[in-house]
């Protein structure tokens, strides 16, 4: 399909006043941001003291950054009219954008600042195509340094050293995070970029020796590849010091707690391709929080809603920088306000279901003393980001909806064969009389890793297990038909099965067929 590519044309005088003024305004705050942002410590201040009143500069400049972009970006200018909004003024009049209703009709250079892409410093990244298919997100070199100040901030709060030592095993091809990370790291850390390659993270460890504070940063999964890898070489953990920073998809407490019997300590980001880089991050206090919302209903009531039993990742975000809003549908909406984002994100809906909560919020449902005893040294006071993930990453069985987290959760959870499981994926099963059962498919580490049976019914009881605690419909499921329990569970060797063929660095949780 030859997507849209509609030029900015010529401005009357009144668009070109408009420009200047908006631009003017829009550039006085992105340099205010900028500033903030110019040395790690500088940033540690900035969101150490964050407050409230600045939600409504944020809003301000989120649609300011739309009115900016209806003058001066030609599809963003070609859509709003498509949609009936070319005199949109409030935040809320203007429609939101998608990879489907935006990014897929129009090309690159139309959602361009003046419609112009190719300038020097432009870095062209590739998401994942976990959706079906890749797409291409440039980034100009103003925005750039803004995302490595903002990642090299964090990681100096969350896990300080005097001799840091990144270990990037993120991909090193066009995908953002891979070398962007590397980027970003190298300001306040020495830094290898290994990319994912267990036998190069291994041989540096052994060779530079425990001297160091080392955080690798990589996906979940990975690290826990790391892990059992380090494992079986009997690697002298006790002798050093690793941490982890983790991105790219979600992780349980389960495997967190299975990371952290190893790494000092693990620690998770938010980002999207479409985007930008470290949206939200973790802190001690964030992490905390999840932990107590599993285990406190009236908690969980009052911050997600009646009735929600999924477990959500807990970031803090920078509103003055990536304004967040959450639409009817309860799907997360962002708006980059900095005026250096070559390709504007205005209103952008990427597809993952979200809750948004200030720090006042939380101390109101915690209550004031709880709420004190939780932070830690790193204290953050910026507001919260509860994520759930994509919307779509669900196979309904039972009346309940199977999520890949829940799944994740029973198969490490106590399993004394955690160490064994390379990956997982969910599938649906036909079976005789038209029924359906889930089917959790398991990638071995190795060859006769384990028992097949064994692995495989201890998996099993597991999530079931799992899902009974969590999930209300799920356990009332159990309670009227016993056989709800009868999860059918196999186990393939590496590169079997739905694995054949599989190269992504990001796991692919659902499969159409196994």
């Amino acid at each position: 399909m030859t997507r849209l590519s509609p030029a900015l044309g010529p401005l009357t005088v009144r668009q070109r006043w408009r420009r200047a003024r908006l631009q003017a305004y829009s550039w006085s705050l992105t340099g205010a941001y900028r500033l903030g942002a110019m040395h790690p410590a500088i940033w540690r201040l900035v969101a150490r003291s964050y407050h409230p009143a600045f939600d409504w500069l944020a809003a301000r400049h989120a649609r300011l950054a739309c009115q900016f972009a209806a003058v001066d970006v030609p599809a963003y200018r070609h859509f709003l009219r498509a949609n009936g909004a070319g005199h949109a003024r409030r935040l809320a009049d203007f429609p939101e954008t998608s990879k489907q209703n935006y990014a897929a009709v129009y090309d690159e250079e139309s959602r361009c600042q003046e419609g112009r892409l190719h300038r020097p410093g432009v870095i062209v990244d590739e998401s994942s195509g976990s959706s079906g298919k890749p797409y291409n997100w440039v980034r100009g070199p103003r925005e750039l340094k803004g995302i490595y100040r903002n990642a090299a901030g964090y990681i100096e709060l969350v896990f300080p050293g005097k001799r840091l030592f990144v270990i990037n095993a993120y991909s090193m091809g066009a995908w953002a995070t891979g070398t962007t990370t590397g980027t970003a790291m190298a300001r306040v850390a020495m830094v290898k970029n290994t990319g994912p390659d267990l036998e190069k993270i291994a041989d540096t460890l052994e060779h530079f020796g425990p001297g160091y504070d080392y955080v690798v940063a990589a996906y979940p999964p990975f690290l826990k590849h790391l892990r059992d890898r380090l494992d079986e070489s009997g690697f002298p953990w006790r002798d050093y010091r690793i941490r982890g920073m983790v991105g790219g998809e979600g992780m349980t407490e389960a495997l967190r707690d299975y990371l952290e019997e190893r790494f000092e300590e693990v620690r998770s980001g938010y980002g999207a391709s479409d985007l930008t880089i470290g949206m939200g991050a973790e802190s001690g206090f964030s992490v905390w929080l999840r932990r107590r919302l599993a285990t406190d209903r009236r908690l969980r009531e009052l911050l997600l809603g009646p009735g929600e039993q999924r477990l959500p990742m807990i970031f803090h975000y920078n509103p003055l920088e990536t304004f967040l809003e959450v639409n009817g549908e309860g799907e997360l909406l962002c708006t980059i306000n900095t005026k250096s984002c070559l390709q504007p994100k205005l209103r952008y809906n990427v597809g993952d279901e979200a809750r948004l909560h200030t720090l006042a919020d939380v101390k109101r449902a915690l209550g004031a003393d709880a709420y004190e005893r939780a932070w830690t040294d790193e204290r953050m006071n910026l507001p919260l980001l509860f994520l759930f993930g994509r919307k779509d990453s669900t196979i309904s069985y039972m009346g309940a909806n199977l999520y890949p987290q829940d799944v994740e959760y029973g198969l490490y959870q106590g399993n004394p064969y955690a160490a064994a499981i390379n990956r997982f994926c969910l599938s649906l099963e036909e079976l005789p009389g038209l029924e359906y059962r889930p089917v959790i498919n398991i990638e071995l580490r190795s060859p006769g890793a384990a028992d097949r049976g064994e692995l495989a019914e201890i998996c099993r009881k597991g999530v079931v297990a799992h899902l009974s605690a969590v999930s209300r419909d799920f356990a009332e499921s159990l309670k009227e038909d016993p056989t709800a329990a009868d999860l059918r569970v196999k186990v393939f060797d590496p590169g079997e099965g739905p694995f054949a063929g599989l190269t992504k660095m990001k796991n692919v949780y659902l499969v159409k067929d196994a």
